[in-house]
């Protein structure tokens, strides 16, 4: 258990550690390139590391090069695994899931419980169209998945992506190395749309073509290969958002390095919302700065950016109103549900907060000290640890789960008190 110190005047500038989202793609597109490929600045965390040792069984060579990992690229030309664990790393589970297609020879993938009740089914259903030999083992939908290799030729096939956008970006990343290629329909969803456009960055970034016709049609042609080369993974925007959090709770500013409005990462729309709700942002081109001002209540639609929900959602605990968060219904696929989660946790320190199937509400109140269950979630983690900042008393349960996306949280945190 870490209690948080409340802080009376907040003015700091961080470094934040390279993207998860970013990483994961990254690490995936250079092991089925044609060559050695360097990735620098990539993250170092348990649910990267996860997808990096899945690779490492699949036959890809991977070792650490300076402040970064060199990656020699296979073609696309995979051993099959054995058993892949990848505890409850949903984005490690639906990439690998696919990458495995290619494999020559049986994987299973599996995982911890929760990882084990959260769905994949309709990956299962668009790879099965393309050829694949793929079950769910338990015949639930979910984990553990046993895919038989080289059996996946392309083709045409039609997805849903109501529950997660990561089952066509897995699809989209092995589809160049399929033969026949694929084109791939959108019939619902996709929800999260900036992680799908950030895999098409990495594809394109790397050589490889996509035709799409807009987020209901695209086609990647076969026999393409990922051009080997150095790459840079940028910084996180998701895990910026906590910091900038600290500022606008606080009334402080805090500037965060390394991000610019031109990335593609879509959690950086949390900073319009910021905006609306009453902060000054300012987008500089080395970093960007948030001020915080008199907070009100919005209204927000965050189906496209759902971990930044419990950051929102502490946010509004301090705001004037009732801010309503909509479209989430996704979030309670995720490491836990979400949105009970985050109900529950900011009634234990005073603040009205209640979940309808796709949507959660928050009034704004007084607020006082509480234990924070995090359900082994990193985001519940780091986002109770801004209320803290202005509530004495808030303890965060299990601090340690940041581990899965930013192992260095609470040194970076402890520097908003440094003077």
């Amino acid at each position: 258990m870490l209690e948080i110190k409340p802080i009376e005047t907040l003015t700091a500038r961080v470094v934040v550690p390279g993207s998860k989202s970013y990483t994961h793609r990254l690490l995936i597109a250079s092991a089925l390139s044609d060559g050695p490929c360097r990735v620098l600045g990539a993250l170092e965390s348990e649910d990267t590391d996860l997808t990096r040792a899945g690779l490492m069984q699949m036959g890809v060579p991977i070792t650490k090069e300076g402040e970064g990992l060199r990656i020699n690229g296979t073609g696309g030309r995979l051993i099959g695994a054995g058993e892949i664990y990848l505890a409850n790393s949903g984005t490690g589970m639906r990439l690998l899931t696919a990458v495995a297609t290619l494999a020559d020879g049986p994987t299973v993938l599996t995982g911890s419980t929760r990882m084990q009740q959260r769905p994949v089914a309709d990956l299962i259903d668009g790879l099965g169209q393309m050829g694949a030999d793929i079950r769910s083992l338990n015949g639930t939908g979910c984990p553990p998945v046993a895919v038989t290799g080289g059996t996946a030729t392309g083709g045409e096939i039609t997805l849903r992506c109501g529950i997660s956008s990561q089952y066509l970006s897995a699809i989209l990343l092995v589809g160049p190395l399929t033969p026949r290629g694929v084109t791939i329909h959108i019939v619902e969803g996709p929800v999260s749309r900036p992680y799908i456009d950030l895999t098409l960055d990495v594809m394109e970034r790397l050589g490889v073509r996509v035709d799409r016709e807009g987020y209901d049609r695209f086609t990647v042609p076969g026999g393409q290969v990922y051009r080997a080369g150095d790459y840079r993974v940028e910084t996180d925007a998701s895990n910026a958002s906590y910091f900038w959090a600290a500022a606008a709770v606080t009334g402080g500013c805090v500037t965060v390095d390394g991000l610019t409005e031109s990335s593609r990462q879509g959690d950086l729309r949390l900073l319009d919302c910021f905006e609306k709700m009453g902060c000054q942002v300012d987008r500089g081109v080395n970093g960007i700065t948030v001020t915080g001002g008199h907070l009100s209540a919005i209204d927000v639609d965050m189906g496209d950016m759902p971990d930044m929900v419990p950051t929102l959602a502490v946010v509004a605990a301090f705001a004037e109103g009732t801010t309503a968060i909509r479209n989430v219904a996704h979030l309670k696929a995720k490491e836990c549900d979400r949105l009970a989660a985050v109900a529950e946790e900011l009634g234990k320190i005073g603040i009205a907060a209640r979940c309808t199937p796709d949507a959660l509400f928050v009034t704004g109140g007084p607020l006082h000290g509480g234990d924070i269950e995090t359900y082994n979630d990193h985001r519940m983690a780091m986002c109770f640890s801004v209320a803290g900042l202005r509530v004495p008393g808030v303890r965060i349960m299990d601090e340690n789960c940041v581990a899965k996306s930013f192992p260095t949280y609470w040194d970076v945190f402890s520097t908003l008190y440094a003077r």
